[in-house]
């Protein structure tokens, strides 16, 4: 099995790197994806715990706003770490994601709620890149809502009145910067609608232009309908299909490898990195 989308404690997922990697190891999977929010300070940790047959594909998830304000996530794998540009983009990301928390947090506070940045901050693990499911984590142990799921459906998703967007590079930006960083760009979960708005069938031109490798298909937030047209857009693109779980530990329901990336496609995504960064026991 080869899961290309899983988080850690490095962002917003509750295993760190190296019980991510003992569970992949548990489990039996062949690839694995390390791709935590707009950071990759667990590639380390994460590579020191390999050993056995499993393989790791390294990466960050690129947090994008399109120029009429959609969000992206965009997928980068296999690039260069010492790529200076994409590291100052990723720590310009993380930095805005403070005010954007707080912004939030004003917005739930004009309304009644007993919550603070100080305790989303509380609920972080040391290091991590913040989100809004710390957000989630906050609320719930305020005992405001039950869950992360919860929270998402309610208070946090794209829709919400609470929500806040946060200086992010556009996809096409963020597709050329991968690429020049020697990797291969996935956008992941292009149609989950439920999150909020979503891209349109004829946004992905712009995408393969700027070197878009990839489309993550299988995704549990991606209804059959949805992903038989993202089928159809990847085959008409020539765009390799990929299937992740977003492995997010115990944050989300989510099980690792619940969706998996067929090996041939794994093989053609792999190769169109500009060296072979698999790392291997």
């Amino acid at each position: 099995m080869i899961d290309l989308h899983t988080h850690t404690t490095c962002s917003d997922g509750t295993d760190s790197p190296r019980q991510l990697v003992n569970k992949a190891i548990a489990q039996g999977l062949e690839v694995l994806g390390v791709s935590d929010h707009d950071t990759t300070s667990g590639w380390e940790e994460a590579t020191q715990s390999l050993r056995g047959p499993l393989k790791l594909a390294l990466g960050a998830e690129i947090s994008c706003l399109t120029t009429d304000g959609v969000s992206v996530h965009m997928l980068g794998l296999l690039f260069d770490p010492k790529h200076p540009e994409l590291q100052r983009v990723l720590e310009e990301t993380r930095d805005g994601r403070l005010p954007r928390m707080r912004a939030m947090i004003e917005k739930m506070q004009a309304e009644g709620m007993d919550i603070s940045i100080e305790d989303v901050e509380r609920v972080m693990p040391v290091g991590a890149t913040m989100g809004r499911p710390h957000l989630a984590d906050a609320l719930v142990a305020k005992k405001i809502i039950k869950s992360r799921d919860e929270a998402f459906v309610d208070l946090l998703h794209n829709n919400s009145r609470f929500y806040v967007s946060h200086l992010a590079p556009t996809p096409v930006d963020a597709i050329t910067l991968i690429r020049r960083a020697g990797g291969v760009a996935v956008i992941a979960h292009p149609f989950a609608s439920h999150r909020g708005q979503i891209l349109k069938p004829e946004d992905f031109a712009d995408l393969v232009v700027a070197g878009l490798n990839g489309v993550e298909v299988d995704h549990r937030d991606q209804n059959p309908d949805e992903r038989a047209m993202l089928r159809v857009i990847a085959d008409e693109l020539d765009l390799v299909i990929t299937g992740s779980s977003d492995y997010h530990g115990t944050g989300k329901l989510n099980s690792l490898a619940e969706n998996h990336t067929n090996r041939e496609q794994w093989a053609k995504l792999e190769s169109q990195a500009d060296a072979r960064r698999v790392v291997s026991a």
